[in-house]
């Protein structure tokens, strides 16, 4: 076999199979580190999801904020100002999402992400809005981290429809670095969200597969080295034999 692994053939064959064999451990790494990375964000939801709301902080605390911290706060919805949010499907049924500016008794201002509910014509023609209840009210929500867009991205929208949950398309500017996604309670017409469900389980599968082609390599390597010596000693030994 030793003679076999000197000849250009399985000199190259070998190199290819090394380099298939590191391009496996290094599929299966990364898999492990997104296992890893997600098995962070669900511990991180799951101890959001059982801990005591704690009252909403300040904004300037909001910026040092985790996503998916819990809070409550109490204050008075502001339903003159709200919008929907467009294109937000929900279990396979496209929607929109309630934007409600929320003032707070201590009279900052907060948008609140109330729900969803089901889109019944064209994404780009304005829904009637579930009416956001009156008086004051106390709430608990999951802080949310805004997301981008522009002013142009309002082109073609009617009024009181936004794009995306960004502040640069948002009627009332406020001062925190996100909003809320509402848990309680429950908004007359609409679907309050859940936090997205995250399991590591596929990831690690991934990195078990990648490992187990990666000894197929080697173990096929050996396999094939192994009845190549042995053909090629019958070979030697019958042309030993016919002289």
């Amino acid at each position: 076999m030793l003679a076999l692994l000197r000849t250009r053939r399985w000199i190259s064959f070998t190199i290819l199979v090394v380099v298939v064999i590191a391009a496996f451990g290094l599929l299966s790494r990364w898999q492990w580190s997104r296992a890893e990375f997600k098995k962070q964000e669900r511990l991180q939801l799951e101890t959001a999801a059982v801990v005591n709301p704690s009252a909403l902080p300040d904004d300037s605390q909001l910026q040092r904020s985790s996503e998916w911290s819990r809070y409550t706060s109490r204050g008075e919805f502001d339903a003159d100002h709200q919008v929907v949010v467009r294109k937000r499907p929900l279990n396979g049924t496209n929607g929109f999402w309630v934007l409600t500016p929320f003032t707070t008794e201590r009279g900052t201002t907060i948008w609140v992400n109330r729900g969803w509910f089901a889109a019944t014509g064209a994404a780009t023609v304005m829904p009637p809005i579930p009416q956001a209840p009156a008086g004051a009210q106390s709430i608990v929500g999951d802080w949310r981290f805004f997301e981008s867009a522009s002013v142009a991205d309002l082109q073609g929208l009617p009024a009181g429809m936004v794009p995306s949950v960004a502040p640069e398309v948002l009627p009332i500017n406020q001062s925190a670095p996100g909003y809320l996604q509402l848990v309680s309670p429950k908004q007359a017409g609409l679907t309050l969200l859940s936090a997205p469900q995250i399991d590591e389980g596929q990831n690690i599968s991934y990195a078990v597969q990648w490992l187990l082609f990666a000894a197929v390599g080697m173990i096929g390597w050996f396999i094939f080295l192994r009845r190549e010596a042995r053909e090629d000693s019958l070979a030697q030994e019958s042309v030993t034999t016919s002289s």
